[in-house]
């Protein structure tokens, strides 16, 4: 038996199926520290059905030549399960070069493994694609309760994404609890970092990824699949809470807490990164790593960064706000030691900050909309404003009865506007405001319908917005729309209330 399986490998499979028992009896960990074998090979070997054994007893001359990418392959079968083995071979070769077998040998391993995948089995483990450069990256949210920052005691949430080949290792920061957008955010600076995309990501079932599972049929969070979908990668999420499942992104969350972390004092926020950056750079991607045995910065500037495709920030992705300040009643928000402006609809209300190349963005915290930007100022003590901040109210009127007019015509509009000056005079400037909007949302609206409206009494932002809502509904089913009753809703116009008066003198700026 020397080209194929040995009398002792065949008694410890044995040995090892024994004690695993399909899955009633001990556990993969459990048998590893048994027979003092790696985790990966008891995984290999419970994947071994009792045919393929058999066939590779009978068969001294079948090589393992291709068990190195055995879990690779076992990935595009499940993934791709009527792929051709010339397309498996295609696929490999990309991947990893000169192949070590014949394509008669080839075809005969994928047959036998289209035999593992699809055979019944009581639990499958996936395979952890570490054995061929550029295809997966593994992410896992975590988070650190009592980190001291600014002399408080603070939970830090975290993301750990871990490239499975190379164990690159990038953590993302968030200072609040993680929602989809800077779920996303975090995506995008770990990819950037990475300098590429893998082929695939994997996740536990985090209702940021997989909103439901039922029978194994998943519901993916919308808002995450459209990011992965444009940004190119597949998302591949784990069977719920399994660690085994998981694996060394679960570690990787832990090595971060207890490694980076944990027994750390933070100035502030700042400081929380820069340290974070600093223990990627000098510690997580230099040390050698214990399953690999060389620094994974090292491995993957030689063998996997190539692999990678190349990855640009989808439009989906916003600039997220760190921080966030309130604006005062002259439209100021306090940063290190300055003031600076944002519009006047935002004036008393609170808004995101994010500092980044030399600027500060100031953004709208509901919609992620960049409201201000402005160069950071060195000094301290100093008011940096925008002019355009603070411009006339009769000023800001007129410009949006203008935008108004560009969007219906300069007929229709000074009609519709005085309609909404008529039945609102008190908040004109927030009717205008919603108008516009409104209108810029169900562009190109029925010049016969805004017409008829523009015309009618009583008209207000809130019963436009109902029967645009109504109009776009009735084309959608391709017919007319009915009659319209009076609209029941109310449209929220608290975001256009923030209106306040300005003084004071400083720095100001143009916009560019």
């Amino acid at each position: 038996m020397a080209g194929g399986m040995s009398v002792k490998e065949w008694v410890v499979i044995h040995k090892i199926k024994a004690l695993h028992d399909n899955g009633k009896g001990l556990s993969i960990r459990a048998i590893s520290q048994e027979l003092g074998l790696s985790r990966n090979t008891v995984r290999k070997y419970l994947r071994m059905d009792e045919n393929a054994i058999s066939e590779q007893i009978e068969d001294p001359s079948r090589t393992k030549r291709l068990d190195d990418h055995r879990d690779y392959l076992i990935h595009l079968l499940k993934e791709f399960p009527k792929l051709s083995a010339v397309k498996i071979a295609r696929k490999l070769q990309a991947k990893v070069g000169e192949l070590p077998a014949s394509d008669r040998s080839i075809r005969r391993y994928v047959r036998t493994l289209k035999g593992e995948v699809a055979s019944a089995q009581m639990r499958y483990y996936e395979p952890i694609l570490d054995d061929v450069p550029g295809v997966q990256c593994q992410v896992d949210p975590g988070e650190l309760r009592g980190v001291l920052i600014g002399g408080e005691e603070r939970t830090l949430h975290f993301v750990v994404f871990v490239l499975s080949y190379s164990r690159l290792m990038y953590v993302g920061l968030a200072f609040r609890p993680l929602d989809t957008q800077t779920f996303i955010q975090l995506h995008n600076e770990a990819l950037r970092y990475f300098g590429g995309l893998p082929e695939e990501c994997v996740y536990d079932q985090t209702k940021l990824v997989v909103i439901n599972e039922q029978y194994r049929e998943l519901t993916l969070n919308q808002r995450f699949h459209e990011y992965a979908t444009t940004a190119g990668f597949r998302i591949h999420a784990c069977e719920g809470y399994d660690p085994e499942s998981k694996g060394k992104v679960e570690a990787g969350v832990k090595y971060v807490k207890q490694d980076c972390l944990y027994g750390e004092v933070f100035r502030d926020q700042e400081h929380v990164r820069q340290h974070v950056q600093d223990w990627l750079e000098s510690v997580a991607n230099v040390r050698i790593h214990g399953t690999t045995g060389e620094p994974p910065r090292e491995r993957f500037e030689r063998d996997e960064r190539e692999h990678l495709e190349a990855y640009l920030s989808p439009a989906c992705v916003q600039s997220v706000a760190h921080e966030t300040r309130r604006a005062d009643k002259t439209g100021l928000i306090a940063w290190k030691a300055n003031k600076y402006s944002v519009p006047m609809a935002w004036q008393q209300a609170r808004v995101g900050v994010l500092e980044s190349g030399g600027q500060l963005h100031i953004s709208d915290l509901n919609t992620g909309e960049v409201i201000a930007s402005h160069a950071l100022c060195a000094d301290k003590g100093k008011v940096i404003k925008n002019t355009h901040h603070y411009r006339d109210h009769a000023q800001r009127v007129a410009a949006l009865e203008g935008k108004i007019n560009d969007l219906i015509g300069s007929d229709i509009g000074p009609r519709l506007c005085q309609q909404l000056k008529r039945s609102e005079p008190k908040i004109y400037k927030d009717q205008l405001v919603a108008a516009r909007d409104l209108l810029k949302r169900h562009a190109p609206v029925d010049p016969a319908l805004i017409t008829t409206l523009a015309e009618r009494p009583g008209m207000t932002a809130t019963r436009l917005q109902s029967y645009l809502e109504a109009a776009q509904a009735a084309v959608l089913r391709e017919r007319q729309p009915e009659p319209l009753s009076e609209p029941k809703e109310t449209l929220d116009l608290s975001a256009y209330r923030h209106i306040g008066r300005s003084s004071g003198q400083g720095v100001t700026h143009e916009p560019a």
